[in-house]
């Protein structure tokens, strides 16, 4: 049997998408006052113009503490007029669009949200340089409800799909890491335990919306540091949620935003960048220190594909494929090897009709560098720097 054609229509649940490319999250630095704005509608017109299936509104959290600061939109009535507007601007261009839900726990800065950061066991932020608090039963209870709650909202907003974020050390993620969770009751100890919360919300939220809308999980395929979530356990989680059918597909990830965020993205660490960004002494501090936490690991292509392939083995679930795809090879390659759809981040922030310019010749190549000096630029607005002025 021949491998699906990456531009050919493809289906995510209830869900057709004119073709298997994804537009992953990254957050866009556009939303100041937690609200829509033109320059987040035109942030993921730009892909949708440039030939995505569909593109990914982050990050959207299900609660105003669970933001990793003020500025970004948590799901509330106020936000769905806005959100229409999104949505329906997308959809005119004839792509679908997602909204990410999730609740960043304890990468949340709660000096920022002037409300407390919440993770699986208190331990002090390296974020706002406050207590983290260890989240109660009932903070857990009326989270998995407002994931809940979130779908709702954002199917009348007009989103065709939910990624629920359990990936990166926010909550959930943090919740399924032995190394961040050290509690003793039910959420804590076991993988199944661990693997609660994860499981809740994703059965709470297909319970909410049922198939109105697709729902897909992004994954922690592994933490990258000494003593967290690793793959056999994040196997074991993949293979839970599969059987439980709460999810259409999962979408692999790594790293921690908290602890290694580099180990995601790979390429060149911008620690000067990141430095430029804060006050001092802070911006001295991250100079002399920032190499710690902004660990650089070598750029390839696909560079998660040798993890992801286990979890293609060991699943018939559709899986999306991120990290490192910005060439057609790579793209049949994924199909080739079972992979449903492709995700891409940092090449379409160079280049948004980089789909479109793919498709017309295969043999185009990608002018991301992979420098990641996009990353510091979330505190202004998500953008290339290397982009030619106006050629977005």
């Amino acid at each position: 049997m021949s491998a699906p054609d990456v531009f050919a229509p493809a289906r995510l649940g209830p869900l057709e998408l004119r073709n298997r490319i994804i537009k992953a999250a990254t957050f866009e630095g556009a939303t100041p006052d937690a609200l829509v704005t033109d320059e987040l509608i035109e942030y993921h017109l730009r892909p949708a113009r440039g030939g995505v299936g569909m593109t990914t509104v982050a990050y959207c959290a299900v609660a105003p503490e669970g933001r990793t600061d003020r500025h970004q939109i948590w799901m509330r009535p106020e936000a769905v007029p806005g959100l229409r507007r999104l949505t329906d601007a997308v959809h005119a261009e004839g792509a679908a669009v997602s909204a990410q839900l999730g609740h960043a726990g304890p990468v949340a800065n709660g000096a920022s949200n002037r409300l407390p950061a919440l993770a699986p066991t208190a331990m002090p932020s390296p974020l706002s340089l406050r207590m983290i608090k260890a989240a109660t039963t009932a903070d857990l209870e009326r989270i998995t409800a407002a994931h809940a709650e979130a779908a709702r909202t954002a199917a009348e907003a007009g989103f065709d799909a939910v990624e629920l974020h359990f990936g990166h050390n926010y909550l959930i993620s943090s919740f399924l890491s032995p190394k961040l969770n050290r509690r003793k009751d039910g959420y804590g100890g076991s993988l199944a335990n661990r693997a609660r919360l994860a499981l809740g919300v994703a059965r709470a939220v297909r319970d909410a919306v049922g198939d109105r809308i697709a729902i897909t999980a992004k994954l922690n395929m592994d933490d990258g540091v000494p003593g967290g979530f690793w793959l056999d356990e994040s196997i074991q989680v993949a293979r839970w949620l599969e059987a439980d059918g709460s999810v259409d597909a999962l979408e692999l990830t790594a790293g921690s935003s908290l602890l290694n965020p580099l180990y995601l993205f790979t390429g060149d660490a911008p620690v000067r960048e990141f430095a430029a960004q804060f006050p001092q002494p802070l911006r001295l501090g991250i100079r002399l220190a920032g190499g710690r936490f902004l660990r650089s690991y070598p750029y390839q292509e696909a560079f998660l594909l040798d993890r992801a392939l286990q979890f293609r083995a060991a699943l018939k679930l559709p899986l999306i494929l991120l990290g490192g795809i910005t060439r057609k090879e790579t793209m049949d390659l994924a199909m080739a090897e079972g992979f449903a759809f492709v995700a891409m981040a940092r090449a379409l922030l160079r280049e948004p009709d980089l789909p479109r310019r793919i498709q017309a010749d295969p043999a185009a190549r990608s002018l991301c560098v992979h420098c990641n000096k996009c990353m510091p630029t979330i505190y202004r607005g998500t953008h290339c720097v290397l982009a030619e002025p106006g050629r977005h």
